[in-house]
C-alpha cells in the first residue's frame, strides 16, 4: 500500500477519561499533518450545549446516542486524528463502528491513580460528579478496559508519560517506515 494512502488513513484514538486523547490527539495531528476533532467537542459545537447538560436533559442514553451519529459521522473524514469520549465504547453501536473503521484505532491504557492525578480539578466530567471518584473510576476501568481491548490496533500506556512524551511516541510509531506493514494490517477493509 503507498504511503501517501496510509498517511491518509484516521488515527482513532480511546481510553479512559484522564488519559489525554484530546491533548495527545492534538499534537499527533499537529505532527503528522492531519486534521484534529474531538467527538465531544464537535457535539458541543452543533447541539451549542455543554456534555453536562445534554446528560442533565436526555440523560445518559440520550447523549451516548447522540455521541453514536457523531462518531459515525467523523469517521467518514479522511486525515484525521479523532479523540473519542471515555465511554464511547459502552455502546455496542459504537464499538462495531471502530472495529470496522479503516482507521487505526489506538488505545491510551491509563492506571486509575493517574487519572485521579489528570483529573483532579474536573468539574466537567458528568459520570465524576460528587464523591467517590476512586471507586467511581475503578468501577468504570473492570468494565471498560476489556473493551478499550477488543477494539483496539495498537496500545500505548500513558502512564507517567506527558501528554508530550505519548505524542512523540505515537508519531514515531506511524512515522517509522518498518511500521508500515504493520499499520497495513491494522487498517481494517483494505
Amino acid at each position: 500500500m503507498p504511503r501517501m494512502i496510509l498517511d491518509a488513513r484516521n488515527i482513532i484514538l480511546v481510553g479512559p477519561m484522564g488519559a489525554g486523547k484530546t491533548t495527545v490527539g492534538k499534537r499527533v495531528a499537529a505532527a503528522l499533518n492531519k486534521t484534529f476533532v474531538d467527538v465531544d467537542q464537535e457535539l458541543e459545537k452543533r447541539t451549542g450545549v455543554s456534555i453536562n447538560l445534554i446528560f442533565e436533559i436526555e440523560k445518559e442514553a440520550g447523549f451516548r446516542s447522540r455521541e453514536t451519529a457523531m462518531l459515525a459521522e467523523l469517521l467518514q473524514l479522511e486525515n484525521a486524528v479523532i479523540a473519542t469520549g471515555g465511554g464511547i465504547i459502552s455502546n455496542e453501536a459504537n464499538r462495531e463502528l471502530l472495529q470496522q473503521t479503516q482507521g487505526v484505532v489506538v488505545y491510551l491504557k491509563t492506571e486509575v491513580k493517574h487519572q485521579l492525578k489528570r483529573l483532579k480539578r474536573d468539574k466537567q466530567r458528568p459520570l465524576l460528579q460528587g464523591t467517590g471518584r476512586r471507586e467511581r473510576l475503578l468501577n468504570l476501568a473492570r468494565v471498560r478496559n476489556p473493551l478499550y481491548d477488543q477494539v483496539a490496533d495498537i496500545a500505548f500506556a500513558s502512564g507517567r508519560t506527558s501528554s508530550y512524551g505519548m505524542a512523540n511516541k505515537i508519531v514515531e510509531f506511524f512515522n517509522n517506515s518498518d511500521n508500515y506493514k504493520r499499520i497495513k494490517k491494522l487498517c481494517k477493509n483494505n
